[in-house]
């Protein structure tokens, strides 16, 4: 027998045994299960349920719940720890107390709270004033992200459980008030879109903050929803995903489950997390969320698409040979199109001198027919004078990072959206969450990168590499670039392998005349051989933080 060389991350679950198996210890496990980490349970309350119902609630002792902490900190210390239902006072403290002595004595560990205060199946109530205020003193400022319902959330900041329910517009400030009590990240869980097709989520973290929404899934069964997703968080933390980019992912196994939830009783039955989660839409795996903007609502969700695409704006047909050129100005580009090339992008920082670029980039596109992307200025884009003729297949396109993106007022945005049908729009990606936000969007194209280490720009994320390439273009419901650190025919050869849409060069676009003819041919030649060897999507994206 062979040992596995592989070592999973260790995630605790302190919280209670849910003895109809739906919620708690037996739903922390099965999510832990699908997101490949190990799971530790550790019961910190006994309860008496059914599907109908909590019966009986007895948190465990201190010194019993102490032991088991003990036993697994002397051989699986965790990368994260996750709470749930912790029933008592000194049992909250207890936990806080380990949390402190394994970051003070080991790695940083995660720590996920799910302040479980009563159960969604009703019965006795988990939590009183106290065990709210222990909550709130001891492991809010521990917290890295803390996972509260709408319900939750207001009980955290006032004090005392809401008298109706919480109006969306209400949630953003209760999760910042949530930060200011010392939580790292926030995700106040529940709600409803206006149309009731989808649920929204409001995400708070350092990197990202929005409406998270993912369409609803017509079931009755949802029991364990709140911990298999506080459960997911946790484990996307132990395997080193930033907060916006564990959400995400737990986000789309917490949709998985549901999707395979069944009855257990004659109550809701519980749902259930399983492997294979995040292998596509079309492999049976979940689709991804879209992230909004600010406190809008993605776009999607406020812009009518009676065509159901998964566009918004003019869809994007990728070009034969899959490549795409980036160039600095509009002799260059002209110059890239003379040898072959059929998608270009303008990029042009500097304003002096941009309509000049604009127009010969412009007239050189039309004369060949070529898709014609701006970077960043996309209001001179949209000012600049369209061609009077142009060969079949000129396209006028907009590039904006996830910086420009954010950098948008609400009549910027008024104004991209009133002109969609006619130009496409291109976004950048380099995480998860900003894949969610550009699909929220509605891009005709998402790009992904940095795919190799790259000077071009100062790049704070690790290269995606060919796996995270493959993932995305089996996540994004769009067509996917790939981009960044591409500068020989051996780096088209390889990611060509990862199934893109079009894979970008940029400094490999060297030399004029004869000599750029041929290097676009071996680029070309290139980017066809490895089209013949795709690879197969990993199970999850690899951290890029």
């Amino acid at each position: 027998m062979h040992a596995n060389p592989i070592q999973p991350p260790v995630v605790w679950h302190i919280a209670g045994l849910d003895t109809a198996g739906g919620a708690g210890l037996s739903a922390d496990q099965r999510a832990s299960d699908a997101m490949g980490v190990h799971g530790c349970p550790v019961a910190a309350a006994l309860t008496a349920q059914n599907s109908h119902t909590v019966t009986h609630v007895a948190p465990v002792d201190a010194a019993t719940l102490n032991a088991q902490l003990a036993a697994l900190a002397d051989d699986l210390p965790p990368a994260a720890i996750k709470t749930g239902l912790l029933g008592s006072v000194a049992t909250i403290e207890l936990v806080a107390r380990w949390v402190d002595q394994l970051r003070r004595d080991a790695q940083p560990v995660a720590l996920v709270v799910d302040p479980v205060l009563k159960a969604s199946a009703g019965g006795v109530p988990f939590a009183d004033a106290a065990v709210r205020q222990a909550l709130r003193a001891e492991l809010l400022p521990r917290a890295t992200v803390i996972t509260p319902n709408r319900a939750e959330a207001y009980a955290l900041v006032h004090g005392e459980p809401p008298s109706s329910s919480i109006p969306r517009e209400h949630v953003p400030a209760l999760a910042r008030a949530l930060q200011a009590m010392g939580a790292q990240a926030v995700v106040v869980t529940g709600g409803d879109s206006a149309d009731g097709m989808h649920c929204l989520d409001w995400l708070q973290t350092p990197h990202a903050s929005g409406w998270l929404a993912a369409p609803r899934v017509p079931t009755l069964h949802h029991h364990g929803t709140g911990c298999t997703f506080a459960s997911a968080v946790a484990a996307g933390l132990a395997l080193g995903h930033v907060a916006a980019d564990a959400v995400v992912l737990a986000r789309m196994l917490t949709h998985h489950a549901l999707m395979h939830a069944h009855a257990a009783g004659a109550g809701p039955g519980p749902v259930m997390a399983r492997p294979g989660f995040a292998h596509g839409p079309q492999a049976g795996g979940a689709p991804l969320p879209w992230l909004g903007l600010g406190e809008a609502l993605p776009w999607q969700l406020t812009v009518p698409n009676d065509a159901a695409r998964p566009h918004l704006f003019r869809p994007y047909t990728p070009p034969s040979d899959r490549l795409y050129g980036i160039v600095a100005d509009g002799p260059q580009l002209r110059a890239v199109l003379h040898a072959g090339l059929r998608c270009v992008q303008l990029r042009h920082k500097a304003v002096e001198g941009l309509g000049g670029h604009l127009r010969l980039a412009i007239e050189a596109a039309a004369d060949t027919g070529a898709q014609l992307f701006i970077n960043d200025h996309w209001r001179a884009a949209l000012d600049a004078e369209p061609p009077t003729q142009t060969a079949d297949g000129y396209r006028l396109g907009l590039h904006l990072g996830q910086e420009d993106l954010l950098a948008l007022d609400e009549a910027a945005v008024a104004t991209l959206l009133a002109r969609r049908d006619e130009v496409m729009l291109g976004l950048s990606s380099h995480s998860v969450w900003e894949l969610a936000r550009a699909a929220g969007c509605g891009a005709s194209y998402i790009a992904c990168g940095p795919l190799l280490p790259t000077t071009t720009k100062d790049m704070p994320w690790r290269p995606q590499g060919v796996g995270n390439l493959r993932w995305w273009v089996a996540h994004s419901p769009v067509p996917v670039v790939g981009i960044g650190g591409l500068l020989t025919p051996d780096d088209l050869r390889a990611h060509a392998t990862g199934g893109a849409a079009a894979l970008c060069v940029v400094r490999a676009l060297h030399g004029a005349g004869a000599a750029l003819q041929a290097r676009v041919q071996d680029l070309q030649h290139a980017v066809a051989d490895g089209a013949h060897a795709l690879t197969g999507c990993p199970p999850l994206p690899h951290p890029v933080r």
